[in-house]
């Protein structure tokens, strides 16, 4: 039986469009009636995540900055594991060394330096989600976007590096030239040790405390909430998923997910642009009725 879903946004349930379609809006409520508990696993901070579930009428738990944090569905926090600011630092410079653009995430707020990259880095985003999109029209999409209204500019980050009161939850870096070119800072940032480097598109990589996985927040909280680990599921697209697709008692690849993602799951849903999520849902319902 399944009493708890954790679910990826980009590439999962939203679909190229950047929306949850009604079939998912629809199927969420149904697990939701049924006993399932639903969680949103993101990359994202907490508020803009907030902002897209409610814009949609849904109450759930998230997952958020790639495990960093992790709240219930009445927005208690649960469970955290920032990245320490001396490590963040150090993170900071390799970036800086090899020429990579790059930003500071709080629980409340995107740091950047530079709102023409931020915007630019985002379009590439929705290029990848939806290849059909031109340059010009996902530049416009980004620019009006949920994610530059959680944008911060500043100079730079050495005071927010060095202010004890500020919790930095990740670093994400964005290279329009794809993986290829993180591979030397992806090196060196592996070699400082206790962090972890995964990816949520093929032009960035996101670097987390090694506890701040999606997998590790996934399982810390079902514990909390007494559900045994193959009561639990999650649902994914992308590298960032991988450890809560490997840790769940179900893991779920989308039929768009990376070959990675598909080789970890034990179950293959339709694509985010054909209702996935709704999809495997409708059959956990179904099969949790037999028991």
């Amino acid at each position: 039986m399944i009493k708890l879903v954790a679910c990826d946004l980009d590439g999962t349930l939203f679909n190229s469009d950047m929306a949850i379609s009604d079939k998912n809006v629809a199927a969420i409520r149904a697990a939701q009636k049924n006993g399932i508990e639903f969680l949103v696993a993101t990359g994202r901070a907490p508020r803009q995540s907030r902002k897209t579930m409610h814009d949609y009428g849904l109450k759930t738990g998230f997952i958020n900055i790639n495990g960093a944090l992790v709240y219930d569905a009445d927005a208690n926090l649960k469970v955290k594991h920032k990245l320490p600011n001396k490590k963040a630092s150090l993170i900071s410079k390799i970036l800086r060394e090899n020429n990579i653009y790059f930003e500071l995430v709080t629980a409340e707020k995107i740091f950047s330096t530079d709102t023409s990259k931020r915007i630019v880095n985002l379009a590439r985003s929705l290029m990848l989600l939806d290849p059909k999109v031109n340059f010009k029209k996902a530049v416009a999409t980004a620019a009006g976007s949920d994610a530059m209204l959680s944008m911060t500019l500043v100079d730079d980050y050495d005071h927010l590096l060095t202010d004890p009161k500020i919790e930095i939850m990740k670093i994400i870096a964005f290279d329009g030239r794809g993986q290829a070119a993180f591979t030397q800072a992806k090196k060196e940032i592996n070699a400082l040790g206790d962090v972890v480097v995964t990816s949520s598109s093929a032009a960035n990589i996101e670097i987390n405390d090694a506890k701040a996985q999606k997998g590790p927040a996934l399982l810390d909280y079902a514990r909390q909430k007494g559900i045994k680990r193959e009561e639990v599921a999650a649902i994914g697209d992308n590298l960032n998923d991988a450890s809560m697709i490997r840790d769940a008692g179900t893991g779920v690849a989308m039929a768009n997910a990376v070959p990675a993602i598909k080789e970890l799951a034990q179950v293959k849903t339709k694509s985010n642009n054909e209702d996935g999520v709704a999809y495997v849902l409708r059959k956990f319902i179904k099969d949790n009725a037999k028991e």
